[in-house]
C-alpha cells in the first residue's frame, strides 16, 4: 500500500495489523467546524482516501466550535467519538485537562523533525498541555484591523497602527449617525487588545481579568462607545454589524483573518486589512486563533494511526498553500510562505496579516480559561454599554472567575 507521506514508526505497527484484518479501509471521522468551506475539506478527504486504500476519511460538519463541543461531548461519554476532531484552542486545554482526548505524545515523538520543525514555534505548542502532545496543528489565524479603505482615503486618513491612532482615526471620521469602530464584546480580540499593550489575562493558572493593561484596554473601549466613535455589539449581532459596516456605519472591524474571505464580498466599499494594532511596540504580541486536531478517547491504535495520516496529509506545504487560497487562514508551516508568493504579490495586506505569526503566541494553557472568556465577554459588554465602568466590570469578571 501506498501512503502520500511516511507514517511514524511507531503507528506503522497498527497499520500493518489493520491492513491484514481486513481487505476493506477502516472508516472514520473527521468532525470539524469548518462550515462554510465544508465542500473544501471533503475535497480533502476524498483525496486522501483516493490516495491510500488503509482509511476510508468522512468529514463531518458539526455546526460552529461551540455548537460541535457538547456533540463531542455526548459521542466520547457514549463510546462513539470520530477519529478526529477539531477543538478550538480554548476548549482544548479543559477537554485535555478532563481526559477526554488521547495523549499523542509517544506518536509526535516518532514524527521527523524535518515536519516538527517547520511550524511556527506558538502553532506547534497550541496543541500541548503539561509538556504532553493532546492536538495538532492545521486551521490558525492572527487577529486584525479590517476597514473601509474608501472612507479612510476619502478623509485623508491612515490605516492606524496603533491603538492611541486608532482613536484618533475613529474620531475624525465619526459625525451624524456613523460610529466608525465596531467594539464587539469578544475575547479574542479583547486578549489581543490587552497583549498588544505588553499585558495578559492570566498570571500562570490563575486569572488576572482585571489586571491594569485589562482596565486600560476596556476603558478606552468605553470611552469611545460614549463619545460615539465606538458602536458596542455582541458576537449575536454578528449580521447587523456586518451590515453597517457594508453601508459605511462602521469604518474599522476588529476580526480574524479568516473573516476576510466573507467581508471582501460586502458590496459598497473596497476592504482594507491590516495588522492588529500594536499600542506598545516591541513588546506586544497577537493570540492565535483557530483549533487544533485531536483524537478524542475511546479510540483505537489503528483508528490513532488513521487520524494521524490524515493529519499529515492536510500539512503537506502544497495542500497548505491551498487551504490558505481558499480560508485566508494563516499557513501553520514555513515550508507554505512560497508557495503563496504569486498570491501574496495580489494580496500584499494578507502577507502582513499573517507575518503576525512571528511575534503570535498560543491561547492560555488553562483548562478555566474557556469559562473565563464568557465572563470577559459579559464585563466587556457592560462597560462599552455604560451600565458598568470598565473596572468595575472587570473586577466583577475576576470575582466570578476565582470562584
Amino acid at each position: 500500500m501506498r501512503l502520500p507521506v511516511p507514517l511514524p514508526a511507531l503507528l506503522l505497527p497498527a497499520l500493518m495489523l489493520q491492513g491484514a484484518a481486513s481487505a476493506a479501509p477502516l472508516r472514520l471521522e473527521f468532525w470539524h467546524a469548518m462550515t462554510g468551506v465544508q465542500d473544501t475539506v471533503g475535497g480533502y478527504a476524498a483525496a486522501f482516501n483516493k490516495s491510500q486504500s488503509a482509511y476510508e476519511i468522512v468529514a463531518v460538519s458539526q455546526g460552529n466550535y461551540r455548537e460541535m463541543q457538547p456533540k463531542l461531548d455526548a459521542a466520547v461519554k457514549a463510546g462513539k467519538p470520530p477519529a478526529l476532531a477539531q477543538v478550538e484552542f480554548t476548549q482544548f486545554p479543559a477537554l485535555a485537562a478532563g481526559g477526554q482526548l488521547l495523549d499523542l505524545s509517544g506518536a509526535v515523538a516518532a514524527l521527523p523533525a524535518s515536519l516538527t520543525g517547520d511550524f511556527y514555534p506558538a502553532v506547534w505548542k497550541s496543541g500541548q498541555l503539561a509538556g504532553k502532545f493532546y492536538g495538532l496543528p492545521w486551521n490558525v489565524s492572527v487577529p486584525v484591523l479590517m476597514y473601509n479603505a474608501g472612507a479612510l482615503k476619502k478623509a485623508g486618513v491612515k490605516a492606524p497602527t496603533t491603538w492611541t491612532e486608532l482613536e484618533a482615526a475613529a474620531a475624525k471620521l465619526a459625525g451624524g449617525s456613523k460610529r466608525p469602530l465596531v467594539a464587539v464584546a469578544d475575547a479574542w480580540t479583547f486578549e489581543a487588545n490587552v497583549l498588544s499593550r505588553g499585558g495578559a489575562l492570566v498570571d500562570g493558572a490563575k486569572p488576572a481579568l482585571n489586571s491594569s493593561d485589562a482596565v486600560d484596554a476596556l476603558t478606552q473601549l468605553s470611552r469611545m462607545s460614549a463619545a460615539k466613535t465606538a458602536q458596542p455589539r455582541t458576537l449575536n449581532d454578528a449580521t447587523r454589524a456586518a451590515f453597517d459596516f457594508a453601508r459605511g456605519q462602521n469604518v474599522f472591524a476588529l476580526a480574524s483573518v479568516a473573516n476576510w474571505t466573507d467581508a471582501r464580498k460586502l458590496p459598497f466599499f473596497d476592504l482594507g486589512i491590516a495588522p492588529f494594532p500594536c499600542e506598545k511596540a516591541g513588546a506586544c504580541t497577537v493570540p492565535l486563533g483557530g483549533a487544533t486536531l485531536s483524537v478524542p478517547r475511546g479510540n483505537t491504535a489503528a483508528a490513532q494511526a488513521g487520524a494521524l495520516a490524515f493529519w499529515q496529509f492536510l500539512n503537506d506545504p502544497a495542500r497548505l498553500a491551498n487551504w490558505v487560497q481558499v480560508t485566508a487562514y494563516a499557513p501553520p508551516r514555513k515550508a507554505v510562505t512560497p508557495l503563496l508568493d504569486g498570491w501574496y504579490a495580489k494580496n500584499p495586506q494578507l502577507r502582513a496579516a499573517h507575518a503576525q505569526l512571528s511575534r503570535a503566541v498560543p491561547r492560555p494553557p488553562v483548562p478555566d480559561y474557556e469559562n473565563w472568556t464568557r465572563l470577559l465577554e459579559t464585563a466587556i459588554d457592560g462597560a462599552t454599554n455604560g451600565r458598568q465602568s470598565a473596572k468595575a466590570a472587570l473586577d466583577e469578571a475576576q470575582r466570578q472567575a476565582l470562584k
